[in-house]
């Protein structure tokens, strides 16, 4: 009861006829298999607002990017090989944000001249003191040749507020590096800048987050005062550098890259108010967003990511804060998202249940206006979509991919059509439904069955059965007489290999990501719509999508 009344407030249209209640958890299935849902066979009020491009993309950590793009003299085409399967799905390839705590800790160094990244000793880079103990990264000429690797891809790249109003070597950093950066994101790669990265969080000392950069009083007149030195700096290097980067069509920002929205010292409505955007130069509201931290009490598969009142939840509270812009009709982006934050957690973010709760938080992201979301990824994180190279952990696509990859089918070409997507609310917390529209008819419907079903169960002598619920979907003046069926499979949610969708992997160890059609797993499924009818079985731990023709 509590998903069904959490998505009615939040504006879904759908609606669904009788039903039994069932389990919100375990392997016996959601109790969805004596249900009929109607649905609309043209594109309902409480639909989103058309998908914009790139809706599916990435942001790297700042330090790890080399890492996942290479340079010039050996690019990553495996990483590339992924964007490109994307791109391939929803039309465009997803928009790179370089950034984050790395970002906000980096030095330029002119002298480094082979080595992309560094990191330096506590308080010692090379380039000259800073204060407090802040330790730092420094990064050279090779770094900017990264953004030269990846063809027909658009990056936001991040300068560094945290150093730049602290020390003269941030502020020197942050000069030279913008002609750099402009020359090396010319001929269409820029998206836009970010300067900052989770500024309500500079003040603060945590154990396992980011250092602390601010120690005087730390408001929202303070940031602001900052924001607008270090951006009206920016621009006026731009205008000597790359004049044509200046413009009021091609300069802009994301911002604020908030952690924790109204925090005690920095708030939504207090920096706008108190004049970020006085220069009209903020192009994206950006926050940051985890469903959950690695260090939080009690986190589980099951209970924290397969769990859709908890996705629905999160990104809620994210809702609330961009609410209190709503006026100044900038769109809003989720610049920075995974499933637990400070890396994740190894047998949770790395698992095929993750990759179920990707496809998830993105088609509910996309049905609630959000514009954009962008996975998190960086060297050796639990939580990756891939492993881009050879280091702790081996080069691989991980289980998160399959879910990205998923939801970019649901959503399909946005640039080729009018696409919108809207909710199907249903009873369970492990269970959720899309219903996707191409220019304003039904195209395709999803079903995410997220209750655990265990692939190490099956060792057992008596391993528990996989459930295998139905769902029927009542289509009034529905003209398709067939669905074709494509099915996101592992063994179970704790699977870490063997994920396939539509019969497809993308493992490198095949053919670096190109995806390449397996042979021991069904795919090619019509089923029939009988009087505007069709039902289709989803086991516990998968998830589908129906085509219509």
């Amino acid at each position: 009861m509590v998903a069904i009344a959490l998505a009615i407030g939040l504006g879904v249209g759908l609606t669904r006829g009788g039903h039994n209640s069932g389990s919100s958890s375990g392997s016996g299935g959601t109790g969805s298999s004596n249900s009929s849902i109607s649905i609309s066979n043209v594109v309902p009020p409480t639909a989103s607002q058309p998908i914009p491009e790139a809706f599916i993309s990435f942001a790297i950590e700042f330090g790890h990017f080399p890492d996942f793009a290479g340079n010039l003299s050996t690019p990553n085409i495996f990483s590339n090989n992924l964007l490109n399967n994307i791109g391939n799905l929803t039309g465009t390839k997803p928009y790179i944000r370089v950034g984050g705590t790395s970002a906000d800790e980096a030095l330029y160094n002119v002298s480094l001249q082979t080595t992309a990244v560094t990191r330096t000793s506590k308080n010692k880079p090379s380039t000259g003191p800073l204060p407090n103990g802040i330790s730092s990264i420094e990064i050279g000429n090779v770094f900017f040749e990264s953004y030269s690797t990846w063809p027909d891809t658009k990056y936001t790249h991040a300068f560094s507020l945290g150093l730049a109003s602290i020390s003269t070597v941030g502020w020197s950093s942050l000069l030279s590096t913008v002609p750099i950066a402009c020359k090396a994101l010319g001929n269409g790669k820029l998206l836009w800048w970010e300067y900052g990265n989770e500024p309500d969080l500079y003040s603060n000392s945590n154990p396992g987050g980011p250092q602390k950069l601010r120690w005087g009083p730390w408001g929202d007149s303070e940031y602001v005062s900052q924001w607008q030195n270090g951006t009206r700096h920016i621009k006026d290097v731009l205008t000597q550098a790359c004049q044509d980067m200046a413009t009021a069509d091609a300069y802009g920002y994301i911002a604020p890259s908030f952690w924790v929205p109204d925090n005690n010292e920095l708030t939504i409505a207090g920096t706008f108010s108190s004049g970020l955007n006085v220069d009209n130069d903020i192009k994206l509201i950006s926050f940051h967003n985890y469903i959950g931290s690695t260090s939080d009490p009690g986190i589980s598969l099951q209970g924290t990511l397969l769990n859709h009142t908890n996705t629905m939840q999160s990104i809620a509270q994210k809702l609330d804060q961009y609410s209190f812009l709503a006026n100044t009709s900038i769109p809003f982006i989720i610049s920075e998202t995974n499933s637990l934050s400070d890396i994740g957690t190894p047998g949770i973010s790395d698992t095929f249940g993750a990759a179920l709760w990707t496809m998830d938080y993105n088609l509910w992201s996309a049905s609630q206006n959000i514009s954009r979301v962008h996975m998190q990824q960086g060297t050796n994180f639990y939580y990756n979509a891939w492993q881009p190279i050879q280091s702790n952990m081996p080069v691989a696509t991980k289980p998160p991919y399959y879910g990205s990859i998923a939801a970019a089918a649901m959503l399909g070409n946005s640039t080729a059509s009018e696409v919108k997507i809207a909710n199907i609310p249903l009873t369970a917390d492990t269970e959720a439904a899309y219903a996707t529209y191409v220019d304003g008819h039904l195209a395709r419907i999803a079903v995410i069955n997220m209750s655990g079903h265990n692939a190490t169960a099956s060792g057992q002598q008596n391993p528990p059965a996989r459930g295998q619920p139905s769902y029927t979907f009542s289509i009034p003046q529905i003209t398709s007489t067939s669905v074709s069926v494509r099915r996101l499979m592992a063994n179970g949610s704790d699977s870490v290999t063997g994920i396939s969708f539509d019969g497809y992997s993308y493992a490198y160890e095949l053919k670096q990501g190109v995806p390449v059609l397996l042979g021991n797993v069904t795919r090619g499924e019509s089923i029939a719509v009988s009087n505007g009818t069709v039902s289709v079985q989803v086991m516990d731990s998968s998830a589908v999508i129906l085509d219509f023709t």
